[in-house]
């Protein structure tokens, strides 16, 4: 009784608690003034959509405190259920030590000394209180002893920090991917697609560099040959130039036709952005993700290394169906004409797709990087909780793996996959509210540069177009549903 008084925050020292109770709530408090003060900047920017995902992530974050306090204030209430031992001794991630085969003699007579000690002491542990489990009766163990509660909330912790982490690290990966492509923009708005010499100009189908590239040999003619193209090509020079410019096209063609100089690089930014929101999320199905993979993960099993292909395999095939899928709008294009009057055009259609569902490809790419990041999470979890050589680390030959597996996906998603995403998802029949944001942006824009000329005095606007110096023209919007 002594010693578990002792240890009560009545008999601790009030400068310890002060102490550490300043340190956690400065921490606290520099971590919410700074998710505060870049909110304010997104929003001073008017970076909206970054400013939803934020607000998103600190939902997520909310959502894992709240679990950690739930486990923190029923801690007690799981430790006092008590099960009968024999359903303890079933789904281990671990053999239990006395499960060992061939025990020696040296061990038998260690167990009985120490099994001798426990008697002596058993009374004494059980009308003090002080030992864990003390309350259950013989023959039976904790539903959840207190060091797992601890140990639970150590995993809920790590997991949040690698998968907010590894968010972040996504969002920089595509983003510096996409704005390489911006001098693919600015060449096209220099050539001022849609001039009259564009629209007379006669294009061979067969001598396009995007027909070239996507739908001309032997390959081209071939189901199994094109998806074999289409995997290798998610790997190196996924989107070029004449696949940009060509899918850019399309897109204006059926959405903004009105609006040649439309800036689709910008554009895809706010697609961009607008869909991290979405990919920095924890969802219910990811939370029974999570629940199903801690329920398979028994010693033998290996399950932590085998689940760790799930999302190679869905990341490969997400990029081959997309690469394929600029290779049949090339085919298509092939298959109808054979010179086309002005620039080659696209068809879009969401039939490209799986199912006829684009957004299906971002819930994949969604699962995709969440497991990944649970992945490598459960591993540093694993690490700074039981070390290196804890038996359910598991063997050196089933870890490299796992490691190297998840930086492929990280990396590949991040600086590929993603990007190809959100150019090759405007290719469906929809377009996204983003369009009208950058519409607007454009508008505001144009209003700015006159209004600040007009105060200089050096306004270029002709003396008939008096009525529309203080207005915002913006372009239409060809008919087509919204996302």
């Amino acid at each position: 009784m002594a010693e578990e008084t002792e240890g009560s925050l009545k008999y601790t020292p009030t400068w310890t608690v002060a102490v550490v109770c300043t340190i956690f709530v400065g921490i606290s408090l520099c971590l919410e003034r700074g998710i505060h003060r870049l909110g304010k900047t997104l929003r001073r920017r008017n970076q909206n959509p970054l400013y939803e995902a934020l607000e998103k992530l600190k939902e997520e974050l909310m959502l894992l405190g709240f679990i950690s306090l739930l486990l923190t204030a029923f801690q007690g209430a799981i430790n006092r259920l008590c099960l009968p031992e024999s359903f303890t001794n079933h789904m281990l991630p671990c053999k239990r030590p006395e499960s060992a085969e061939g025990p020696s003699s040296e061990a038998v007579n260690h167990s009985r000394e120490l099994i001798a000690f426990v008697g002596s002491n058993t009374r004494r542990l059980l009308s003090s209180g002080g030992s864990e489990g003390s309350h259950c009766s013989e023959g039976k163990k904790p539903f959840l002893s207190l060091e797992a509660v601890h140990q639970l909330h150590i995993f809920i912790f790590v997991l949040a920090i690698v998968h907010v982490l590894f968010s972040v690290l996504t969002m920089l990966l595509g983003s510096a991917k996409i704005r390489t492509w911006k001098p693919w923009e600015e060449d096209i708005q220099a050539k001022r697609y849609g001039t009259e010499d564009a629209i007379n100009r006669i294009t061979q189908v067969a001598h396009h560099d995007f027909v070239k590239t996507h739908a001309m040999g032997t390959w081209g003619k071939s189901d199994l040959l094109s998806w074999m193209v289409s995997f290798l090509r998610q790997f190196y020079g996924s989107v070029k130039k004449s696949d940009y410019s060509t899918l850019r096209l399309g897109f204006i063609e059926k959405h903004c036709k009105t609006n040649p100089t439309f800036n689709f690089h910008n554009y895809m930014m706010r697609t961009l952005e607008a869909d991290f929101k979405k990919v920095v999320g924890i969802s219910s199905y990811l939370w029974g993700f999570v629940v199903i993979f801690l329920l398979l993960n028994i010693e033998g099993w290996h399950t932590y290394f085998w689940i760790a292909f799930i999302p190679l395999i869905l990341l490969l095939a997400v990029g081959a169906k997309l690469e394929h899928i600029i290779t049949q709008l090339a085919q298509e294009v092939v298959e109808k004409h054979t010179a086309v009057e002005g620039d080659l055009v696209v068809r879009l259609s969401d039939e490209h797709f799986w199912f006829g569902k684009p957004k299906l490809v971002l819930y994949l790419i969604h699962f995709i990087l969440f497991q990944n990041a649970f992945e490598i999470g459960f591993f540093f979890w694993i690490l700074t909780t039981y070390g290196f050589d804890s038996c359910i680390m598991g063997k050196i030959a089933y870890i490299i793996p796992r490691l190297a597996v998840g930086v492929i996906i990280q990396v590949l998603c991040s600086y590929s996959t993603l990007p190809l995403y959100v150019l090759v998802t405007q290719m469906g029949t929809s377009f996204k509210r983003e369009i009208l944001n950058e519409h607007i942006h454009e508008g505001l824009s144009v209003w700015h540069q006159k209004a600040k000329a007009k105060a200089k005095g050096r306004s270029t606007s002709k003396p008939n177009d008096d009525d529309n110096k203080g207005s915002i023209q913006l372009p239409k919007i060809n008919g087509a549903s919204q996302v």
